[in-house]
């Protein structure tokens, strides 16, 4: 049974009603150099059902995303092949992430907040970290992806700004003066809807999920129309399709791939299901926003890509087109060339910040929370993705592989723990004062502030993966994910179980049962 604990009658004062992240409430106990106004426990939780469902909309819905979702038809496998791995994939992510939210919509706290439960209130700035560093990898790249699409609506209305868009001269850091242009314009408006906080975030993603999908399935209608239903084939591969053995095992990977694609806004999904009114609100969300939401976006990207091949044609290497902004540029209706780059900016803005922004929001403030708020928190990991050059990163096949892979590769274990910890060690109790407390005998103080146990597995869950990255095959790696995460379970399990208390807690054995 759900329980959730406070360990004393402490007074409660809330904070100013203009932070961020929500109002939160703070009580004079709680330890400074571990709580602000935004990492504190939620004063009240607001959000529906449909408030979950539309995140998860605005997750799915980006430029990354259609060209994952067209991918998966392009593996040589069969189109029902596809389905299946679609189906049982998304219904991994959908019962993985109600088991990730529960904690925090319990607690009424972000994902950082919450590994303090298994890592130690110090020790907690480990995943915290981990976690942020993806996300400012990742927020680069999707910003520059969408930063195209600015650029390419530019050309099409000043043709003369052509000599500004390639990377000649001109070019600073790899990158145009278009190309610049473009990906600051798209820093600045993600920026400003973040900086004004949760609420606006929430409504922001409330409008957008639903107006991106109209846009899309109207994108898709005109193709199929234009391009005729007997040439929209859910076979996106090129070539002789696979068989026997070689299609089971395709047929595997995509399923490793649809979990391992949804891996980092699964990990810190509770920054958001901390705002659910209930966990039942939060399973509804999940549902109809990943099985049924995903499946969906998945067949009308197929049919709209197919029916592209047919109306725009292929690249210049015969490939046929996944990037939905380079085929709405190619299309001939000017309104709906237009229209349709609007929509998938406005889209991958919605990812970026539901997955990209808000999350090292809260890491980086966990690590500081006296000097850095949510806000800064924010602005610090938009800066970071300026500085790595994302464009530099993203067409350069082998950094961006070994980069996010071996980031990604750290995501298995801390999930892995983190579930074993709050399920099976815990028994699904939080004690919430003691997240928030130095005091040496509170109950997730551990070893001077720090779990051993989690930190090892981390490592060993972490380690083993990014061996697979750099010296096993592509389709080993696509497995990193569930090789993190089972290795950091059964470590965290089998050391919380077996080593000695003092080990663990140091000589405060007495206190060390929730």
């Amino acid at each position: 049974m759900t329980e959730v604990k406070t360990s004393g009658s402490d007074p409660e004062v809330p904070t100013s009603h203009n932070n961020g992240a929500g109002e939160s409430v703070i009580k004079l106990s709680y330890d400074q150099r571990l709580t602000n106004e935004d990492l504190a426990p939620l004063k009240n939780q607001s959000w529906t059902w449909y408030n979950i469902f539309a995140f998860w909309m605005s997750d799915v819905h980006s430029v990354g995303g259609y060209v994952f979702a067209g991918s998966l038809f392009a593996l040589g496998i069969a189109a029902w092949q596809v389905l299946v791995a679609l189906v049982v994939g998304i219904v991994i992510v959908n019962v993985l992430c109600n088991l990730v939210a529960k904690p925090s919509q319990q607690a009424g706290v972000p994902y950082p907040v919450t590994t303090r439960v298994a890592f130690g209130v110090r020790g907690a700035n480990i995943p915290a970290i981990i976690r942020g560093l993806i996300a400012v990898a990742w927020y680069g790249i999707q910003t520059y992806l969408a930063s195209v699409a600015f650029g390419l609506l530019a050309l099409k209305f000043w043709p003369s700004l052509e000599k500004y868009s390639e990377s000649g001269d001109m070019a600073f850091l790899g990158l145009s003066p278009l190309g610049w242009a473009g990906f600051m314009l798209m820093w600045v408006l993600q920026a400003v809807v973040f900086w004004n906080g949760m609420e606006t975030i929430r409504k922001f993603i409330d409008f957008c999920g639903p107006a991106v999908y109209v846009v899309m399935v109207i994108l898709a209608g005109y193709l199929i129309w234009k391009a005729g239903w007997d040439n929209v084939s859910f076979d996106l591969s090129v070539g002789p399709s696979k068989t026997g053995w070689a299609s089971i095992t395709a047929l595997i990977s995509a399923i490793a791939l649809v979990v391992s694609y949804f891996s980092g806004p699964m990990l810190n999904f509770g920054d958001f299901s901390r705002y659910a009114k209930t966990y039942g609100d939060v399973k509804k969300g999940n549902f109809w926003g990943l099985p049924v939401n995903f499946l969906f976006f998945s067949i009308l990207v197929v049919c709209t890509v197919s029916a592209g091949a047919t109306v725009i044609g292929k690249d210049g290497e015969g490939n046929i087109i996944t990037d939905p902004v380079h085929i709405v540029d190619k299309i001939d209706n000017t309104t709906a060339a237009v229209l349709g780059v609007l929509t998938f900016a406005i889209a991958t803005i919605g990812i970026n910040i539901v997955a990209n922004f808000v999350s090292p929001a809260f890491d980086f403030s966990n690590v500081a929370p006296t000097k850095i708020t949510w806000r800064t928190g924010g602005m610090i990991a938009a800066v970071g993705s300026i500085l790595i050059t994302p464009w530099n990163l993203y067409n350069n096949p082998d950094a961006i592989h070994y980069t996010l892979d071996t980031l990604g590769a750290v995501i298995g274990p801390l999930f892995g723990i983190l579930i074993a910890d709050y399920y099976l060690i815990k028994k699904q109790k939080i004690i919430v004062d003691d997240l928030f407390t130095m005091d040496e005998t509170s109950t997730y103080y551990f070893r001077g502030g720090v779990n051993p146990v989690a930190v090892a597995a981390t490592i060993v869950g972490a380690l083993i993966p990014i061996g697979v990255v750099i010296w096993g095959t592509a389709y080993q790696a696509s497995f990193t994910w569930f090789i993190g995460a089972a290795i950091g379970f059964v470590m965290y399990m089998v050391g919380m179980r077996m080593l000695p208390k003092e080990l663990i807690y140091g000589t405060r054995t007495a206190t060390a049962e929730v």
